[in-house]
């Protein structure tokens, strides 16, 4: 029995999905055959109703989307409705001038109504109405409508590839996900498409509007010409009906037409928000009771004016007066309880000092000025927390260890937009950011300037301005990347994360660390650690590595290489040497993604040689030698970053560490890597040279 409801169930569901894939088909094909086959009256009367229905369906549905892309089917439903439309005015025109004689119901009651109740059974009422209607539409809704398409079609084209760098930086940053990141980038284009095609299918409305005019005409003097030469009416008996008729059949088609163009304009002008289009307008138009209590004063002195219609100004003015009065007492109400919420308590006496008064320094603290606190505040939505989880947990998975819970609190003797980074108390960075504001990034090829607050941004030190919301699509058809506030405190704390990634890890991280490892491979651990090395020792080596961007991900690697070369008297940096020669292909990896030749910076023979002698007698090196190799290492990192390389320089192996040490003292961004650690599958080619000519 129950297999044959699964069966009976799985039927219902495949006859859904073919319901679905037939139907547009076969509105098609219905639509098509409206324009071909003569439909009865009362078929006409179904199908109108049908239009107008479906034309009230539409608006509701634009109205309440809260973004664009809700009602993406909207330019594929502004075709199918304007086809059912012409093909209702086709069929219409054919029963209009066949059974017109007949009376006024002989083209169904939907087009009499029309033509009777709302015009009054005048036809040339009817005709003005008919003509506003038509210029109404054409002239301010679809050319309005059509308009914005155009404009929009255009700004989401040339923003696009903005938009995608600024995807592409959160990602890297750690602040989103690959699955969010790829729905985005389909967003984007989605968008794109969706403003494209309604600058295309604006036009259908204007042509049906058109249509609509030339069909009035056509049916008005073959009416004529029908009436009097075929059923021998008289010139006013003709004129009457065949007009009533036609004009009602016009104003059945040009009302759902004006409906339909509404929904277009309501989708295509719409700022894309939380709120629907009525939520919008109640929360910003009705939001602030001094304008309410002017609007109110205006109203009643024109309601004193004589010859006014004092009655209606009056109406108006007491229902504004009574909205501003409800809005500022609600205010006021909520302002008082506020104060009651968070008055101080009462005073009380201090009690003893105790070691819970003892506060341990935080590890990682971010620390922000009262302004920023709406984005550090999850009672307020405060995006900045879930990016600080996105960012550890990228963290995590790129560098090996878990880092520090980020401690938040406010800090009122900050500036109100600045916020600082702590490590163990320290400050690391510090920068200013403003909620509500975006942050343009120039990444060196901009094609135009931004109004705005110069600064810099705080992770990479790249010229940006802060600028206002609606200069962000500008921003990015420029060429800049445009990063929220809390996006620009993220990408921070990740750099600094990873400049300090030595000195986060501490024995209760290498202990996780080795509890991970021992759950896959118990022995490989007990051999080690501490046997080989113990736990302050494998600290400092893994320390040492992180120091210089080497990822400790690999702790089987690094234990082996232990238990192969440890033992004895061997020093921490002898083995680090060691452990980065073993993972020499994964450095290699990280710097060098591609499988082509390695572009690197080298060492001249003549410098290695000095440099080996120095190293060799023990002694540092001469200041003058010092600053020269200093001055020149800058230049040749200089030149290969220009050329778009990346900073890796390679020395003999028994000079790494020296240089290493020396180097990035000032050039934090350089790379050391030894011969050793390059994979024998790889070639190195020369691009920089530090001491010799290039």
């Amino acid at each position: 029995m129950r297999a044959l409801t699964d069966y009976l169930g799985r039927m219902d569901l495949l006859g859904d999905m073919r319901m679905k894939l037939l139907a547009g088909p076969l509105l098609i094909i219905m639509i098509l055959s409206m324009m071909i086959l003569p439909l009865p009256p009362f078929a006409l009367d179904l199908f109108f109703t049908f239009n107008i229905a479906l034309a009230v369906m539409v608006l509701l549905v634009s109205m309440f989307t809260q973004k664009p892309l809700d009602f993406a089917a909207f330019p594929a439903v502004l075709l199918f409705t304007t086809l059912l439309r012409l093909s209702l005015n086709v069929a219409s025109t054919r029963v209009v001038l066949m059974e017109g004689h007949n009376g006024g119901d002989s083209a169904g009651k939907v087009i009499e109504a029309f033509g009777q109740f709302l015009v009054g059974g005048n036809f040339a009422v009817g005709l003005v109405v008919f003509l506003i209607l038509v210029i109404i539409n054409f002239m301010v809704i679809t050319k309005g409508a059509g308009r914005i398409a155009e404009v929009g079609a255009r700004f989401m084209l040339d923003a696009m590839p903005g938009k995608q760098m600024a995807i592409d930086a959160d990602l890297n940053a750690g602040l989103i996900g690959e699955d969010e990141a790829r729905q985005r980038r389909s967003d984007v284009s989605q968008e794109a498409d969706f403003y494209g095609s309604m600058d295309g299918a604006s036009k259908f409305v204007r042509g049906d509007a058109m249509a609509g005019l030339v069909i009035m005409v056509v049916n008005i003097i073959g009416g004529l010409l029908i009436g009097m030469m075929q059923h021998d009416l008289d010139f006013g008996t003709a004129a009457k009906t065949y007009t009533l008729l036609t004009i009602g059949d016009g104003l059945v088609a040009q009302i759902p037409a004006l409906v339909i163009s509404t929904a277009a304009g309501v989708t295509v002008s719409r700022v894309t928000t939380d709120q629907d289009v009525g939520q919008q307008m109640i929360s910003q138009l009705f939001i602030n009771p001094q304008v309410l209590w002017l609007a109110a004063g205006v109203m009643g002195l024109l309601g004193l004016v004589p010859g006014m219609p004092n009655l209606v100004f009056l109406i108006f003015t007491v229902l504004l007066g009574g909205l501003a009065w409800w809005l500022q007492r609600n205010e006021q109400n909520r302002v008082t309880e506020e104060a009651v919420n968070t008055a101080p308590p009462p005073a009380q006496e201090a009690p003893e000092a105790s070691w819970d008064d003892v506060q341990l320094v935080d590890t990682l603290g971010l620390e922000v000025g009262h302004r920023l606190i709406p984005l550090v505040d999850h009672r307020q939505q405060g995006e900045l927390l879930g990016r600080i989880k996105s960012v550890r947990k990228k963290y995590a998975q790129e560098v090996g260890f878990l880092p520090p819970v980020v401690h938040i609190r406010d800090n009122l003797e900050l500036g109100a937009n600045t916020y600082v980074i702590t490590l163990k108390g320290v400050e690391i960075g510090q920068a200013e950011a403003y909620p509500g504001k975006w942050l343009a990034i120039d990444p060196g090829q901009v094609s135009g300037q931004l109004e705005g607050t110069r600064t810099e941004d705080p992770a990479f030190g790249l010229p940006a301005v802060w600028i206002e919301a609606a200069q962000r699509e500008h921003a990015q058809v420029y060429g800049y990347t445009v990063v929220d506030a809390g996006t620009v405190v993220a990408t921070h704390l990740n750099h600094l994360l990873h400049q300090h990634a030595g000195e986060m890890l501490g024995r209760q991280e290498v202990q996780q660390l080795l509890d991970k490892l021992s759950a896959e491979d118990k022995s490989l651990v007990e051999d080690v650690v501490p046997k080989i090395v113990n736990l302050t020792q494998l600290q400092r080596l893994l320390q040492q590595l992180l120091e210089e961007d080497v990822s400790i991900r690999d702790m089987r690697t690094i234990l082996d290489t232990l238990a192969e070369h440890g033992g004895g008297q061997v020093e921490v940096s002898d083995l680090t040497a060691m452990v980065r020669v073993a993972l020499g292909r994964a450095i290699t990896q990280q710097w060098f993604p591609a499988q082509g030749d390695l572009h690197v910076i080298g060492l001249d023979a003549k410098l290695e040689q000095v440099l080996m002698q120095a190293m060799n007698s023990g002694g540092a090196l001469e200041p003058g030698l010092a600053e020269t190799l200093m001055e020149q290492a800058s230049k040749a990192l200089e030149r290969q970053e220009q050329s778009g390389e990346p900073p890796v320089l390679v020395v003999q192996h028994s000079l790494r560490a020296l240089l290493s040490r020396f180097l990035r003292r000032r050039l934090r961004n350089l790379v050391v890597m030894s011969q050793a650690e390059i994979p024998d599958d790889r070639t190195l080619r020369i691009t920089s040279m530090v001491g010799g000519d290039r």
